[in-house]
């Protein structure tokens, strides 16, 4: 019953936003919305640059995994595959902040071109802009999708090649790639569903209304031209394109699968080879560039005489307590919703109930295709007659956010109880324990640690949002990424830099304590 309740309170949200959005969109309106070209223009954009960000990131993961996959052994390969995984928790502005500094018109690269005679060379500002951040937060995760995929071949592949005399070529055409065009559907919708929802990055790096997206434009319908019609209509598009997204993506799926013979590894016969290590070098240096050189600009900048006056400054401490307040709150929730869900996931399971079990994984992944602007709007509709944008905006924020977390913490968490309950739920019946017991003295041992991760995570993602806060923030309620964007509008680079290094500092901070104190040993 638990599990039944937070799975209709969460899709109920979900469709009460999107009745609110239905409500104040009349035929009408959405006819007149599709006579102006300046909204054909928006999706044509939105479409285009979410294409090109995919097939960018797609196309440079395939020779990034095959060269970590070939070198097995180099001096930081461990540290570099999990400082990958940063694009998960990074906030947004944090690298918009950090790419600026490396591509803007006075960044790294610009300064060493025009060191040796050349102009500069691009503006970060409009598709270049948008391009390079959306590859630096997909390329990592396309990369380690791959990698699995590869590191997983039984080494019975890599013996049998060899004594074939098998070369790099004939390796991934025959071995690599099937397994890789069996998983690129899937990871290229998520990536361009990601991109195609994009905020933040377009509205910090777009450079203008001349690249805004669908999600831009219903911000500025909403935030600054007051005009409800258009927002909802934008919105009721949107979800529309992003359905049909998500019905096509799925049906291209596939599923790959072999069985080993033996567990021993064996070393790929195209690892010795001279051109292939010289490529694989020069791969794996410019990914460590690309996606290292950000980061340090930014760590590099905020080491300023600014950095004091920050720290005590009330806009600071104020962003700051707000953001703390709203991660672990969302964070929270989201664990409140999802642990139910998962245990009635696992239950369902064991019964057989497919089709429930199937209704269970689409609705609560439906958040995923509702951009939070969207939602975000279409509950205030609901909810304005109510209260105010002052008086909402809070709660809202921390509902939302805690919403969009739940897709993440049920990855985490249901293969982890669904583990447990193979090896724990037959004996607890034999003897009589359940409900709260069974949670509290037999799950609760074995589960504490994924539940601090997902915790971890689902804070770490919440403290660094910048959509729900953009349409909600007012000078009463900031956050840090929303004051780091007021910054960098500002052009008070100097003062970004340092809130940016405080704000990643502090996620990282977070990450760690709440996951050594939710999952550690002794829980």
């Amino acid at each position: 019953m638990p599990g039944w309740i937070a799975f209709t309170g969460l899709v109920g949200i979900i469709l009460l936003a999107l009745g609110g959005l239905l409500v104040q969109a009349p035929a009408s309106s959405l006819t007149q919305l599709f006579d102006d070209g300046e909204i054909i223009r928006i999706i044509r954009h939105t479409l285009l640059q979410a294409g090109l960000s995919t097939l960018i990131s797609v196309s440079l993961a395939i020779p990034l995994a095959r060269a970590l996959a070939r070198r097995q052994y180099f001096w930081g390969r461990k540290l570099l595959i999990r400082l990958s995984s940063i694009s998960l928790v990074i906030p947004t502005m944090v690298a918009v902040l950090g790419i600026a500094a490396v591509h803007g018109h006075n960044g790294w690269l610009n300064q060493a071109l025009s060191a040796l005679g050349f102009e500069a060379a691009y503006s970060i500002y409009g598709l270049n802009g948008i391009l390079i951040a959306h590859v630096f937060f997909n390329l990592p995760l396309a990369t380690r999708v791959f990698l699995n995929v590869i590191e997983s071949l039984p080494g019975e592949t890599w013996r049998l090649s060899s004594q074939l005399g098998l070369g790099p070529m004939s390796i991934f055409r025959h071995i690599e790639w099937p397994l890789l065009r069996s998983v690129i559907p899937g990871i290229a919708g998520l990536i361009f569903l990601l991109c195609f929802t994009s905020f933040a990055i377009v509205l910090a790096l777009g450079g203008g209304p001349k690249w805004s997206t669908l999600e831009v434009a219903i911000y500025q319908a909403m935030r600054f031209d007051f005009d409800l019609a258009r927002g909802v209509g934008l919105a009721l598009v949107q979800i529309a394109i992003c359905l049909a997204l998500v019905l096509i993506f799925s049906s291209t799926r596939q599923e790959f699968s072999f069985q080993a013979t033996h567990n021993t590894r064996s070393v790929r016969p195209d690892t010795e080879q001279y051109l292939p290590r010289v490529i694989d070098t020069l791969v794996i240096v410019m990914f460590a560039a690309f996606l290292l050189s950000p980061l340090l600009a930014v760590f590099l900048r905020a080491m300023n005489s600014a950095l004091p006056q920050v720290i005590t400054s009330p806009a600071f401490i104020q962003a700051t307590l707000s953001s703390l307040i709203i991660s672990l709150s969302a964070a929270l929730f989201a664990l409140l919703l999802s642990l139910p869900i998962a245990f009635l996931h696992k239950n369902l399971q064991r019964k057989g109930a497919r089709q429930q079990s199937a209704l269970l994984d689409i609705g609560s992944t439906l958040i995923l295709v509702v951009p939070p602007l969207t939602l975000g709007m279409g509950l205030f509709l609901v909810l304005r007659s109510f209260a105010g944008l002052s008086q909402l905006g809070f709660f809202l924020v921390i509902l939302i956010n805690g919403m969009l977390a739940v897709p993440f913490v049920l990855r985490i968490l249901q293969p982890a109880i669904v583990a447990s309950a193979q090896q724990v739920d037959r004996l607890s019946a034999s003897l009589g324990i359940q409900g709260w017991a069974l949670l509290k003295l037999i799950y609760w041992p074995r589960i504490c640690k994924p539940v601090g991760f997902a915790l971890a995570l689902a804070a770490t993602l919440s403290m660094g949002d910048m959509g729900v806060i953009a349409l909600f923030g007012t000078q009463d309620l900031s956050t840090l990424p929303l004051l780091i964007y007021r910054l960098f509008g500002a052009y008070r680079m100097d003062e970004a830099a340092a809130v940016a290094m405080l704000l990643c500092l502090l996620c990282f901070m977070l990450f760690w304590l709440i996951e050594h104190l939710a999952g550690r040993e002794t829980c």
